[in-house]
């Protein structure tokens, strides 16, 4: 059943007070049974019911809260706690955007009577939706260099707010962090990488509770689960001054590849540092003039394994045969043969990473430009969290 709509209530916080009064004893007469028999005090019952993006609270005088339940109009119940007096409860989650609740409140006065009263309300629409993505894919089997990350439709302006929100879970309490980058996009982006890369086999969920949340730049209207593993522990090792590509495997050389790198001397030069494997595209069309390079090429491309946002790939690229092993002069990519790449495109998992060197290299992959987060240090990600 889908949330009740009504016209925008004021955004102003409303008390609703109810009243509830005690039973008084009675005489077989049906007067009071003595002389100056009273009633218990009744406990008054008030409900705040609190704009979207805040908790709801329930609170009495006069006596106790004996239970409380909130439930929005797809029956879903909004838990909470009442405090140690027993005359305060306030909802774990926030209220939602756009969402009816109806609430059923029993109270105990200070004589042992109990009633109970029932209210609702209906929070405003949102004025904006913000919507994420989530990479990599529910139950992948990703590489050790593979963070989680997550791009926002909207711009995210209460970063510790909407990070509060974010737990990530491993099956054998790998340390990490989130940090807040600027995705190549222009988009705001948080990532949770690990201290070092992930050990195989662990298990990673993410429970994002964001049904709620006002992000700065518009509201979220739902929670978010995902979750993936870590496969084989395997490193890609580029020396462009040797002209050589190494796939590692637990600790272990397993392939080494003769490969040209990106020209010296300009634009072409290809990024060094750590980049993770971000996909594998098969057979794609690459236009130079798409990166800013001019009409130098335009062309299918075979066995593409995408590096970077700004496209650099590892690739085959028979054209460029006698280079391989010998010299760089690619457009930026990391070329090998046609045989070479066919079986190290079946070898390598996206998550893997490409640790790149060389003299004649362009800078460093950015932490947004594709997943380049490993190419800070441990503190220097850290600082990037919006908790500190």
């Amino acid at each position: 059943m889908l949330p009740i709509r009504t016209s925008r209530p004021a955004l102003a916080a409303v008390a609703l007070t109810v009243s509830l009064t005690a039973c008084t004893a009675q005489a077989a007469d049906g007067g009071p049974s003595g002389a100056h028999a009273s009633a218990a005090p009744p406990a008054k019952v008030t409900v705040v019911k609190k704009t979207a993006g805040s908790p709801v609270t329930v609170t009495a005088s006069g006596g106790t809260l004996a239970a409380v339940r909130v439930v929005d109009a797809d029956g879903g119940v909004l838990k909470g706690r009442t405090d140690a007096g027993g005359t305060s409860w306030s909802s774990d989650r926030k209220a939602a955007p756009g969402t009816s609740y109806t609430i059923e409140v029993t109270s105990r006065t200070a004589d042992g009577k109990e009633s109970t009263s029932r209210s609702s309300f209906t929070t405003p629409e949102p004025d904006k939706v913000n919507k994420l993505t989530l990479a990599p894919g529910k139950n992948t089997t990703v590489g050790i260099a593979q963070p989680l990350s997550i791009v926002f439709d909207l711009p995210v302006t209460r970063k510790a707010d909407v990070e509060k929100q974010l737990k990530v879970t491993t099956s054998n309490g790998t340390e990490g962090s989130w940090g807040w980058v600027k995705d190549y996009s222009g988009r705001d982006r948080v990532d949770w990488r690990p201290r070092e890369y992930w050990k195989p086999g662990t298990k990673v969920t993410l429970q994002a509770d964001l049904d709620g949340t006002d992000s700065g730049g518009g509201w979220f209207v739902r929670d978010y689960r995902t979750g993936f593993t870590i496969g084989t522990a395997q490193v890609v090792k580029v020396d462009l001054d040797t002209h050589q590509l190494r796939l590692e495997r637990d600790g272990r050389t397993v392939r080494t590849i003769p490969v040209s790198g990106g020209t010296p001397g300009g634009d072409k030069r290809s990024w060094r540092g750590t980049a993770v494997l971000m996909a594998k595209e098969g057979t794609i069309n690459m236009n130079s003039e798409t990166v800013g390079l001019g009409d130098a090429y335009n062309k299918d491309v075979d066995y593409s394994m995408r590096l970077t946002w700004s496209g650099m790939y590892a690739h085959a690229a028979p054209w460029n045969a006698a280079y391989f092993g010998r010299a760089n002069h690619s457009s930026g990519c990391i070329g090998m043969s046609s045989e070479n790449a066919a079986s190290f495109y079946a070898s390598v998992n996206v998550g893997d990473p490409f640790e790149i060197k060389g003299r004649e290299t362009k800078g460093t992959v950015a932490e947004g430009n594709g997943y380049g987060a490993w190419n800070l240090n441990w503190e220097q990600w850290k600082a990037k969290s919006a908790l500190g």
